[in-house]
């Protein structure tokens, strides 16, 4: 369950995928003291760190190993000097034999805490499948199933490269839910225009057309990362002049953390400028959920052509090389969201289809639940029922009771309103009374 929903996939928009890759390095670079006397930056940084989301199921166990992690001193001294490759390669995760005995003691405790969250989210699935848990945890791949009482060396490796691929694959799996997100947008339109009336429904569709043909009427955007793009944030974001354009000090400026590399965040911000050409959120043509996969198209397009070491990370070194490139001053036509169609018709088909379906099995289920209601409701009426027979022969069983405890004290037993009730004698015969 690694991918968001529609809904929650516009909340992800504006996270940086990238840096649990590298996040043993940007804790370590976070952490070390700031040569700086402003408090304010300092909250800003805190904040930053705290808003950083990977949007993973497993992020609070993440974070909190790394927390843990950082205040072993031998650990955070490799921390330092390690690179992505050691990260990723499982060469850092080596090292957890070396820390101290209190941060191990910890982070068993937070291993325990992770595999206790995971048994109550499989508790469902375990009633039905009648599996042990052991079984069940093993498709959790962020951490070692067979041992669920201590964190070893390899809950560390998993636990990295479970995310490093998990991240790896988040950009595609935005443009998928992207993808069935405008699917669902043309599928709305085609059964909203259905229930017109067609006097109606011509209107409405010259209306929607021409609000198509208005969003499409926008001026020209400029290749991301290309000088003419760079040149504009220069420009009219820090007001200097373009004439003086220089790459060294942009990518200075824009590097806001002054951690020496552009990460994912810092370059979606570039675009701004870019995209506020074709998208006002005051616009009905205009939708924002398509200007942040626009906003992701420029991305991966900047660091597929800049980031050469591919770590998702742009440093001055690259940034300058790619400035040198006959693409930097002469790049193609960008092309927006809408120069090509990002489905076919047989995708919106299938689509529609799986659509059906869903309705379908939600049908069903509601009518299973309402039948479950029905026999609840029946089953309520026989327990009221008795209820009130057990009620009944309880109110009798002590009415007797009473009766007989007057006729055990001499007492003649009284009617239902209280009258005297007088049994006949019998008289035994005469040889009987004598004996």
């Amino acid at each position: 369950p690694h991918a968001a929903s529609p809904a929650g996939t516009h909340q992800l928009m504006n996270l940086k995928p990238a840096w649990l890759l590298l996040l043993f390095i940007s804790t370590a670079v976070w952490s070390v003291p700031i040569d700086r006397n402003d408090a304010e930056q300092d909250q800003k940084q805190e904040a930053q760190e705290e808003n950083m989301d990977t949007g993973l199921y497993y992020d609070r166990y993440l974070r909190e190993v790394i927390e843990v992690l950082e205040t072993d001193p031998h650990f955070r001294e490799k921390l330092q000097t390690a690179n992505t490759e050691d990260i990723k390669n499982g060469r850092l995760s080596k090292e957890l034999d070396l820390v101290g005995h209190h941060v191990r003691t910890r982070l068993d405790e937070l291993k325990r805490q992770e595999v206790s969250r995971l048994r109550m989210l499989l508790k469902a699935k375990l009633d039905s499948l009648q599996m042990d848990h052991a079984s069940l945890l093993k498709q959790f791949e962020h951490l070692d199933p067979h041992n669920q009482n201590t964190f070893e060396a390899k809950d560390l490796e998993l636990l990295i490269s479970t995310a490093t691929k998990d991240l790896e694959n988040y950009d595609a799996e935005r443009h998928e839910e992207f993808k069935r997100y405008e699917m669902l947008k043309e599928h709305e339109r085609r059964e909203y225009l259905k229930g017109l009336e067609q006097e109606k429904r011509e209107k409405e569709e010259k209306r929607l057309q021409e609000l198509k043909e208005k969003h499409r009427q926008h001026p020209k955007v400029n290749a991301p990362g290309s000088v003419a793009q760079l040149r504009e944030v220069w420009e009219e974001t820090d007001g200097l002049d373009p004439k003086e354009f220089n790459p060294k000090t942009f990518f200075k400026l824009h590097d806001t953390n002054e951690d020496g590399v552009l990460d994912e965040q810092e370059l979606e911000a570039l675009f701004t400028k870019e995209l506020e050409k074709v998208y006002d959120p005051k616009n009905e043509e205009d939708d924002m959920m398509e200007m942040e996969e626009e906003r992701l198209r420029m991305r991966e397009h900047v660091i597929k052509n800049v980031d050469l070491n591919k770590d998702r990370l742009v440093s001055l070194e690259e940034f300058l090389k790619s400035t040198e490139k006959k693409e930097f001053s002469n790049p193609k036509e960008w092309e927006t969201l809408d120069a090509k169609p990002l489905y076919t018709e047989e995708e919106l088909q299938r689509f529609e289809a799986e659509l059906r379906d869903k309705e379908e099995e939600l049908k069903r289920k509601a009518e299973t639940l309402r039948q479950e209601q029905e026999l609840l409701k029946e089953r309520g009426k026989a327990l009221e029922a008795q209820k009130r027979e057990y009620q009944q022969a309880v109110l009798e069983m002590s009415q007797r009771q009473k009766e007989q405890q007057k006729a055990g004290n001499g007492q003649l037993p009284a009617g239902p309103n209280g009258q005297l009730q007088f049994q006949p004698q019998t008289h035994k015969p005469e040889g009987e009374a004598h004996r």
